[in-house]
């Protein structure tokens, strides 16, 4: 059986880089490019005509409309369509207002073809994939006040601890030895108690209250 290939969408104002990206894709095997735009409003025209991709690689700066308006627009439009910023800069301002705005991924550009690759892959599968500077910049911003702190049972530690591996919330499952609902009803459940809207934010929070060693 043909296992259909991931559907990717470039988006770069610069030619001559998209064209390398695509050959690196191309080499990967799974994934197919579906359109190149130059910058967000062309992205917006290519997924009006039905061309709705997977996943995006966006840049963050462009003319006409950069990355950062991208982003919102698809979050409101198109918000099953994941994310991977492209970057040339470690830019903590524009990191934050990226991830709020629901990227799936960050890269630099200068990254090697294996995390490249790696990265492609992780958010094909609904993962996240973050660098470390960009763990570092949502550290330094993720404040909690320890005055507030709720208490956590034995059960939901475990979890937060394998939420804060590689693991899918399958393999987290299949580990607690519970079906991908209850996982489900887990997280839901602490993203309510502890005031967090993704997997990052209870991995911080696991980080910020000593329940991980890093």
């Amino acid at each position: 059986m043909l296992t259909k290939p991931i559907q990717i969408a470039l988006v770069d104002d610069h030619r001559l880089f998209r064209s390398g990206i695509a050959a690196l894709i191309d080499s990967f095997g799974g994934y197919n490019v579906l359109f190149e735009a130059a910058h967000g409003q062309e992205l917006i025209e290519s997924i009006a005509t039905g061309l709705v991709p997977d996943i995006i690689l966006l840049d963050i700066n462009m003319p006409v409309m950069d990355g950062i308006s991208t982003a919102q627009w698809l979050r409101r439009y198109h918000p099953s369509v994941r994310i991977i910023i492209l970057s040339m800069f470690e830019d903590a301002e524009k990191v934050l207002l990226m991830v709020r705005a629901g990227v799936k991924g960050y890269l630099l550009k200068d990254a090697e073809p294996d995390e490249f690759e790696r990265a492609l892959s992780k958010v094909s599968e609904g993962e996240l994939f973050y660098p470390d500077f960009v763990t570092r910049h949502l550290l330094n911003n993720f404040n909690i006040d320890k005055e507030a702190q709720v208490q956590l049972n034995p059960r939901e530690i475990e979890f937060l601890r394998l939420t804060s591996t590689e693991l899918t919330y399958k393999e987290i499952a299949d580990t607690m030895n519970i079906s991908v609902r209850t996982v489900d009803s887990f997280r839901d459940h602490l993203f309510e108690k502890l005031q967090i809207k993704s997997r990052v934010g209870l991995v911080l929070y696991s980080i910020k209250n000593k329940l991980i060693d890093l």
